[in-house]
């Protein structure tokens, strides 16, 4: 099989279909323009979300072409052990935790006014450990942002023929100026939007799988037909301790160490809503992936010898589905991209413009104040721009699997721990230091095994460990400065900020 063949099959009802999609999200962002008089609605939506709507966009958040390219690639080759360490992993740590972080985050925001997730770092820690937060988690979002754009050219690839760099630029492109408009209510009403077509767009492909397999026994029949590996819970590196790391990871990552999610709750109306929302979010993480993964983990037997796996969704689509419901997959998937990297783009912007540039100047913080609603969209853009360029090198950064889950999931984790963990009373004693020899000692960790690595050296660890090192050596560094902070009095500063978010 090749693209080009495949594309022929790319209708000009799909077309009409994604243009209609893009009509579509083009008509939110200009609806939420007008929604946006200062930088509190653009940053959190004035903080009136409801819960719903919050935990509906809390859990897409998570999804993005990745998972119908990367992902998908896995379900081909590595079968159910996806759902096991990916799903689950995320679904209980959201739910272990639901009850401790959400409700912290809306105090935050009506205690202290934040708008950004990093700005009551200045209180907790001091201004250094929140510039030194700020910088090294725009970087990597660089990265994880890039390898969205990358994936979902690998879907257009498959479906239209449309070359990489060509999908990259058109998608990435489109999305520039829509992100650009709208703000948090456009992401939110566009996580909507896209979680209904992808609910559509899934079910089609759940039920035309499965009749295509022979009915509704297929669900549980199509495994004995599968590698045996392909159904088991845990296969090859991708074990029970590499599902444990991810379980860690996703606990930070959910709770505010990816900061468009903390953004979900910081968002919410009242504490109630927000745990709702936390709740509602984790247990779709249950229900949804075992629908959207079938006809991935039915590949196989119906794309036998495929010479690239992460196209297996998309040779799905064009050949099982007829005109428009191409269209339709498609669209979905691009819905996906595009509301996660607004999302993204929103509460980076928020970063930049109420974290880094305020802190640079009194110029600067002036403007940030006085034309803030400018300086969002004009960060918006540069962001997104250079998160493009990121895209067009993916292949320098070991392709998009690796981008996703090793070098994002590798380093959340050390960026996460002071955040997320500065939140609760109990590390009261775990001062500036202790956030900056956390972060170091995390990312040095990376570097000692990753640098060598991609120099082409011989250093290489198991999937768990390469996930799991460094969230274990910035948590070490953490509690362990701490421990020998014990003694010492806590600044009265922070003493506040915990009566302030420990109470209603």
């Amino acid at each position: 099989m090749s693209s080009p063949t495949l594309s022929a099959h790319f209708s000009r009802l799909d077309w009409i279909v994604i243009g209609a999609f893009f009509a579509m999200m083009v008509a939110i962002g200009i609806w939420s323009h007008f929604k946006n008089r200062d930088s509190e609605d653009y940053f959190v939506a004035g903080g009136k979300i409801p819960w719903w709507l919050s935990g509906i966009s809390h859990h897409v958040s998570g999804y993005s072409g990745v998972v119908f390219v990367a992902y998908a690639g896995l379900a081909y080759t590595h079968g159910l052990s996806l759902y096991s360490w990916w799903a689950l992993s995320i679904g209980f740590g959201v739910l272990l935790t639901a009850r401790v972080f959400p409700a912290r985050w809306v105090r935050l925001r009506k205690k202290l006014n934040i708008q950004s997730p990093l700005e009551y770092l200045s209180a907790r820690y001091n201004t250094f450990t929140r510039q030194l937060i700020a910088w090294a988690g725009v970087c990597l979002k660089l990265f994880d942002v890039g390898a969205k754009w990358a994936a979902i050219a690998v879907l257009l690839k498959a479906f239209t023929g449309v070359p990489m760099d060509a999908g990259i630029l058109l998608s990435g492109g489109v999305s520039l100026i829509y992100i650009a408009m709208g703000g948090l209510w456009a992401v939110l009403i566009t996580d909507l939007a896209q979680f209904i077509v992808q609910v559509i767009a899934g079910l089609v492909m759940f039920v035309v799988v499965m009749a295509e397999l022979g009915g509704i026994s297929s669900i549980f029949g199509m495994w004995d037909l599968l590698p045996e590996r392909n159904g088991q819970f845990f296969n090859d590196d991708f074990t029970v301790w590499f599902a444990i790391a991810f379980l860690f990871v996703s606990m930070l990552s959910y709770n505010g160490g990816t900061w468009n999610l903390a953004t979900r709750y910081i968002s919410s109306n009242t504490e109630k809503d927000a745990r709702k929302a936390a709740k509602l979010s984790g247990i779709l993480y249950f229900i949804w992936p075992l629908i959207l993964f079938f006809p991935m983990w039915a590949a196989p037997l119906l794309l036998p010898e495929l010479a690239n796996p992460e196209e297996s969704y998309g040779f799905l689509a064009i050949q099982l589905l007829p005109s428009g419901l191409v269209g339709l997959v498609l669209a979905s998937l691009f819905a996906n991209t595009m509301s996660m990297t607004s999302s993204d783009a929103n509460t980076i912007s928020a970063v930049i413009a109420r974290d880094i540039l305020p802190d640079f100047s009194p110029k600067m913080k002036a403007l940030a104040s006085e034309n803030s609603l400018t300086v969002a969209r004009v960060t918006t853009i540069a962001f997104t721009a250079l998160t493009i360029i990121v895209a067009l090198n993916y292949e320098r950064f070991g392709g998009i699997v690796n981008l996703i889950i090793f070098w994002y999931g590798a380093l959340v984790g050390p960026l996460g721990v002071p955040i997320v963990l500065g939140l609760l009373p109990w590390f009261k004693h775990c001062d500036a230091r202790a956030a900056i020899v956390s972060i170091v000692a995390g990312l040095t960790t990376f570097l000692l095994f990753k640098v060598p690595y991609l120099l082409g050296d011989s250093v290489e660890l198991g999937k768990a460990l390469s996930v799991s090192l460094p969230l274990i050596a910035s948590t070490g560094a953490f509690l362990t400065m701490g421990w020998f902070s014990r003694k010492r009095t806590v600044p009265q500063r922070v003493e506040e900020l915990f009566k302030a978010i420990s109470s209603k």
